[in-house]
């Protein structure tokens, strides 16, 4: 009776195993549905990206032909002037690149990126020394090139957080992909604010020195350039001893300094 009840189990057991064998492989409904509601966000986020990337291309290519008329932080300082109950103010006055003065161009690469012709948007030195710096507890510093300054200043919004740092470096790329060096330092020296609702290098050679950007000396030069980190505090025609020491630094060394060709 035992061995006919093993024969009976043992037979059980392989119809078992034959039925699992045979059994259609299947997803359930929910899975089903599961998968394909990732698939079509995993599809809809590549086209996002497409999208942006094709959107923003575009835009950093037609700037290479038109100049930006505003930028977001002209915008921002505007309002601000309005809540603050005085009225609004934009003074600035594009220039081409020919008619800036060379000495202005050799001071904003001497003051605030030396390695401006050589590198390819960023001077990893120059990040690792200011890393080094303001570790040390030193004066804060940044290691921001020309181009990341063009780049934040013309395409985007005015603040500090880790998404505006990545749209900088990702728009710095583009840039220097798309534009030439030259293009690079001439919307710069258009766009920068150097006072309270002045943009731009023209602007403030009228308005501190009475004359145009085409006929700076190197000394004002280097005074409008010097006063960059905060153009609001300090004035190139009052400059501080600060600024002085800056400004005779600039000087210095702007001989050493390479420009693009005209």
């Amino acid at each position: 009776m035992a061995i006919k009840r093993t024969a009976k189990k043992n037979k059980f057991i392989g119809k078992n195993k034959k039925s699992k064998a045979n059994r259609p492989l299947f997803i359930g409904k929910n899975k089903l549905v599961l998968l394909f509601k990732e698939r079509r966000f995993g599809l809809l986020l590549a086209y996002l990206c497409l999208y942006f990337i094709i959107i923003t291309a575009g835009w950093v290519l037609l700037l290479r032909f038109i100049n930006p008329p505003v930028t977001w932080l002209m915008l921002q300082r505007g309002i601000e002037r309005k809540i603050e109950g005085k009225e609004w103010k934009l003074d600035k006055e594009w220039k081409s690149y020919d008619e800036l003065s060379d000495n202005l161009k050799r001071a904003a690469i001497t003051g605030e990126d030396a390695n401006f012709m050589e590198h390819a948007g960023f001077d990893i030195q120059a990040i690792q020394d200011a890393y080094q710096r303001n570790k040390a507890g030193k004066t804060m510093r940044g290691g921001s090139t020309i181009s990341q300054q063009t780049a934040k200043n013309v395409f985007l919004w005015p603040g500090r957080s880790w998404l505006r740092k990545g749209f900088e470096s990702y728009f710095t790329v583009l840039i220097e992909l798309f534009w030439s060096k030259k293009r690079i330092l001439e919307v710069y020296l258009n766009v920068i604010e150097t006072g309270d609702g002045i943009y731009g290098a023209d602007a403030a050679a009228r308005t501190y020195f009475q004359k145009p950007a085409t006929s700076l000396t190197k000394r004002q030069a280097a005074l409008l350039i010097a006063v960059l980190p905060n153009p609001r505090r300090w004035k190139p025609s009052k400059p501080t001893n600060y600024i002085n020491r800056k400004a005779n630094a600039i000087v210095r060394y702007m001989g050493h300094s390479k420009i693009p060709a005209h």
